[in-house]
């Protein structure tokens, strides 16, 4: 059985931080305590109005972590050029509207081929893994490999709003496509990757979905560690994801 990682998206502590300027709460404090507590690696947001995640923020988790960072950002010209400075264990390249309240949807590959494809490239001769996030939609996954990306991050935030909501019939159905999404981009020799919407109660699904090797999740483990304190919600989370691999293999 595949092993299960946990990437934590360290975005929401710079936007507590960022509400009131200053240094405090600290993303990389954050983000030591997360891998303490038994995260794989780190993920953050790098967005256009830097929002939360700023760039010397990156700066400073490249240097001080020893655990994969993965660089979300725009396939934007501003946004290659300092992934090449960072140099960041993986760029996942992901949507983005300065008007969203956060990432919407997937990356429209099939409809940007052309425009990803050389961005791709020029990252992966930096020594950077190339991750796409994408729908749970076959021609984007087949797009993402004519791409020539390594991974694939499979958007979960449909099948989690179904499952908070209590829609069982669409739960089902998101579930399902995501299923056969993964199956179809490990086929294909993608790395299959998950985020968006996780939590507590629907993390175990996901996590049982045997093609997919990490899932990246911030929101939700920020906004419970407001309650029970951070670490201990990244172990919360980590242990369902254990439980439910667990289960698979049983």
């Amino acid at each position: 059985m595949r092993q299960l990682r946990l990437g934590m998206n360290i975005d929401h502590v710079a936007t507590v931080r960022n509400a009131r300027g200053g240094v405090h709460p600290d993303p990389l404090r954050a983000a030591q305590i997360a891998i303490e507590a038994g995260a794989d690696g780190i993920t953050a947001h790098l967005r256009e109005d830097r929002r939360h995640i700023r760039d010397d923020d990156i700066a400073r988790l490249k240097t001080a972590l020893r655990h994969p960072l993965n660089l979300e950002m725009a396939a934007t010209a501003e946004m290659f050029a300092l992934a090449l400075e960072f140099a960041p264990n993986a760029c996942c390249l992901v949507p983005e509207r300065r008007a969203e309240l956060t990432t919407e949807g997937g990356l429209d590959v099939a409809g940007q081929l052309a425009h990803l494809t050389p961005y791709g490239a020029r990252l992966r001769q930096g020594g950077i893994r190339v991750s796409l996030f994408i729908d749970a939609a076959p021609e984007q996954i087949e797009a993402a490999s004519r791409a020539g990306a390594d991974i694939v991050e499979l958007h979960t935030g449909r099948f989690c709003e179904a499952a908070i909501a209590g829609h069982e019939d669409e739960r089902q159905s998101e579930l399902a496509r995501l299923t056969d999404a993964a199956a179809h981009a490990h086929r294909l020799g993608l790395e299959v990757h998950a985020g968006h919407g996780i939590t507590y109660d629907t993390v175990g699904a996901i996590a049982a979905i045997p093609e997919i090797v990490e899932l990246n999740i911030g929101h939700f483990i920020v906004g419970e560690a407001l309650f029970v304190g951070f670490d201990r919600a990244v172990r919360q989370m980590k242990g369902l994801m254990e439980r439910a691999r667990e289960r698979l293999a049983s």
